[in-house]
């Protein structure tokens, strides 16, 4: 069946509960989870010692690689949830496993600046010599980003995102600020919400129609969709934010833009910058390129001293979208909840 795709011209499959696709082979009950509490998933009152994670899928996803690697220019992804130690082991032995084995951090974590940079630093420690990283900031199964960190921080998790070094995963509708939509009862398609309702486990709110525009239906479909889009579609849609230059749509557009014409951003090594409190920052370098990425997670204003970083510097682009480019300056203030590129000169890090 891979074959056939791949013959077919596509450039690769994402795989599905990819840690979970062989059982144990004796049939063995996983023991009972002694910290399961009620109101968790059903499924959490079991350890999976026997239906997760089994050591032979080391063998079937090399398997998936060679039948793959028969093509040139195509990609296996995992979809995996896993603790690090455990997910980076199917990039393979010697890499011969998926080349980005999903890595769900950023879905699972609490937005802390002190918490992400340790959690950065722990995935780039982990990862196999030559070993690509991957970030994912929003899915199918997870509320949206807007929802979980709020409006003033969801353009800071933008440049989180598309800043940190490896490939970029982003969930559709959130670049333009698309929200968890409440669903009423009778317009549940989740199973799972249908199987164990009350619980907050159905994942509907973030599934509802993508918003093109302020027309019926956000422009989706002339049909009445599976599930209701937001109240707020006539304002946050492609087409409104397309028109206005400090839109989240404008922010990815430039952090994309800067991305594709910055080596730095897009292969550069990652180097941690000493901070405190709600500030996380670090360095993208590559060839004789220099940018600084700071991001304030919190609301109170927080100033960056330059000195062991750089002689000068000169932004490049702020997640309020309202600072000229190429402004030279010798310390960075950020506002609360604001974001800043900037590229670096002079002293190394």
């Amino acid at each position: 069946m891979l074959r056939f795709w791949l013959r077919r011209g596509v450039d690769g499959f994402r795989v599905d509960v990819l840690w979970n696709l062989i059982k144990d082979d004796q049939w063995r009950d996983n023991p009972p989870n002694p910290a399961y509490q009620p109101g968790q998933p059903p499924h959490h009152n079991q350890i999976p010692l026997y239906t997760s994670d089994r050591p032979e899928m080391r063998q079937i996803v090399a398997g998936l690689r060679r039948v793959t690697d028969e093509f040139a220019d195509r990609i296996l992804i995992g979809e995996i949830y896993l603790p690090v130690e455990r997910l980076v082991a199917y990039y393979g032995s010697n890499l011969d496993g998926v080349q980005l084995p999903f890595n769900f951090q950023l879905l699972q974590s609490a937005w802390d600046a002190r918490g992400i940079a340790r959690l950065i630093d722990e995935y780039e420690g982990k990862l196999p010599p030559g070993g690509w990283p991957n970030w994912v900031l929003g899915n199918h199964d997870n509320p949206r980003i807007l929802s979980r960190v709020g409006v003033s921080q969801a353009r800071v998790a933008a440049m989180l995102l598309l800043t940190l070094r490896g490939t970029p995963t982003m969930y559709y509708g959130d670049e333009i600020g698309m929200d968890n939509v409440p669903i009423p009862p009778g317009r549940v398609q989740d199973p799972f919400e249908k199987n164990v309702p009350g619980l907050g486990l159905g994942r509907d709110p973030c599934r509802t129609p993508m918003q093109w525009d302020g027309s019926a239906n956000a422009g989706f479909s002339v049909a009445e969709p599976w599930l209701p889009v937001s109240d707020d579609y006539t304002e946050v849609n492609v087409q409104s934010e397309d028109a206005d230059r400090q839109s989240i749509l404008a922010l990815y557009r430039r952090l994309l833009t800067l991305r594709r014409s910055h080596p730095a951003l897009s292969v550069g090594k990652y180097e941690p910058v000493a901070t405190t409190g709600h500030l996380l920052a670090f360095v993208r370098e590559a060839q004789n390129q220099r940018l600084l990425v700071a991001l304030n997670f919190g609301a109170d204003p927080y100033e960056l001293s330059l000195d062991s970083i750089s002689n000068t510097a000169r932004v490049l682009l702020s997640t309020h979208l309202d600072r000229e480019p190429g402004t030279p300056i010798q310390g960075l203030g950020l506002r609360g909840n604001e974001g800043v590129i900037a590229e670096l000169s002079g002293a190394e890090a």
